[in-house]
């Protein structure tokens, strides 16, 4: 595998050992070494995030994946993670431990029409490093795609091999999908896609939280977040807590010059009205 920097929370460079499907980062949200699956190395999503650190991101879905090239890549960093000497040369002190496999990549993952197909050859690379029941393996999704048969055949997949997804939630009105996510997609559909992908494995709402043009999310855009995580819990819907996250680094969208980081303090205080609402919260600044 090629030798490249030392990684850190921030360098989250895709293209660092070499691969076309697969690479490793320093995850802040995980507390380890993450092995990334990108499944869209075309940089094409079916969503515009205006905070996505995608260069030349483009609309589109995942390409045809060579999953004889995948399973041969995955197989080959895990050597070096494991076997090799790459924690001692590529990872921080106090990073040092493999946490999870994670497809997340340069784009919407479920939109590969092979989904399940990679779940699966995931599950047994797993199994051949006896990885079962110690590392986690996660979706970080747009959940646009919860409610096709293919990719809730994958995630209950998912669900047997310690699985969990990271479902984006930004906003929960129409007006914020738009402005954020850049999708038409109507706030309710994507609340029965959030209900079903929650039933079919442990899944967390992933929020990230921005000042756009100087300005935090409006008391309305609060106010309807807070409702539907009220929906959340009145419904029964088995979702784990929130994930919510500022900018970490920089956008490589058009609207980048728009966006800035909030104060630390005020994600503490949003999640604590969260936590009021009745879900556990885990914070990343």
């Amino acid at each position: 595998m090629a030798q490249s920097a030392p990684l850190t929370p921030i360098n989250h460079d895709r293209d660092s050992a070499g691969m076309t499907y697969v690479y490793p980062v320093v995850s802040r949200r995980a507390g380890g070494v993450s092995v990334g699956i990108n499944l869209n190395p075309n940089n094409a999503c079916n969503w515009a995030c205006v905070y996505c650190q995608v260069p030349d991101l483009q609309r589109g879905s995942a390409p045809d994946i060579d999953l004889a090239q995948l399973e041969a890549e995955l197989r080959a960093i895990l050597t070096d993670i494991l076997h090799g000497d790459f924690m001692q040369t590529r990872v921080p002190q106090g990073a040092r431990r493999l946490n999870d496999i994670a497809l997340s990549g340069n784009g919407e993952p479920t939109s590969a029409k092979v989904f399940p197909h990679v779940i699966d050859l995931i599950g047994r690379v797993m199994a051949d490093f006896e990885l079962g029941g110690k590392i986690k393996l996660v979706l970080i999704t747009n959940g646009s795609l919860a409610d096709r048969p293919r990719v809730q055949d994958g995630l209950k997949k998912m669900a047997a091999l310690n699985g969990e997804v990271w479902f984006k939630f930004d906003s929960a009105t129409a007006s914020g999908m738009r402005n954020i996510n850049q999708t038409r997609i109507s706030p309710d559909r994507q609340f029965e896609r959030l209900a079903a992908a929650a039933r079919l494995c442990p899944t967390w709402l992933q929020t990230c939280v921005f000042a756009l043009d100087g300005a935090p999310p409006s008391d309305a855009e609060q106010d309807a977040y807070l409702a539907a995580v009220e929906r959340i819990r009145q419904q029964r819907i088995p979702v784990q807590g929130v994930l919510l996250y500022g900018l970490a680094r920089p956008s490589m969208q058009p609207q980048a010059g728009r966006l800035s980081a909030l104060p630390a303090e005020w994600l503490e205080t949003f999640a604590d009205r969260i936590r009021a609402s009745g879900l556990a919260v885990r914070v990343a600044p």
